[in-house]
C-alpha cells in the first residue's frame, strides 16, 4: 500500500489507485458494474460517490427517514429522498473528506 499525499493536497494530484485506496479506507465499496462509483452506508444515510470526469459527485439517500440527521436546508424527507452534491477535484482531500463523509 502506498502512502497518500498529504491531506491538504488537491484531489487532482492523487493517482487513481491512491484515491481508490482512500475510498476503501473511508468504508466505501466499489460498484461491480460502474467501476467509477463507490457506495458507503452509515446508520442514518447511504451514499453513492462517483469519480466523474470534472468532479466527484455524491448522491445521499436516507436509510431511515424518521432519524435522518440531514442539513435543515436540504433535508432528507419522503418528498426529497436524496441529495445530490458535487465537489471539484481542486479541493483538498481533507476538505472533500470532511464534506462527503459527514453526511448530508
Amino acid at each position: 500500500m502506498t502512502l497518500l499525499p498529504t491531506e491538504d493536497t488537491p484531489l487532482y494530484n492523487h493517482p487513481l489507485p491512491e484515491i481508490e485506496q482512500w475510498l476503501i479506507s473511508m468504508g466505501c465499496e466499489q460498484d461491480d458494474s460502474e467501476l467509477h462509483c463507490w457506495h458507503i452506508t452509515k446508520s442514518d444515510w447511504r451514499a453513492e460517490v462517483c469519480l466523474d470526469i470534472e468532479e466527484l459527485t455524491v448522491r445521499y439517500h436516507a436509510t431511515n427517514l424518521s432519524s435522518a440527521s440531514a442539513n435543515p436546508q436540504t433535508p432528507l424527507t419522503p418528498s426529497n429522498p436524496s441529495i445530490y452534491r458535487t465537489f471539484k477535484y481542486s479541493l483538498s482531500r481533507q476538505d472533500i473528506e470532511n464534506a462527503v463523509f459527514a453526511g448530508p
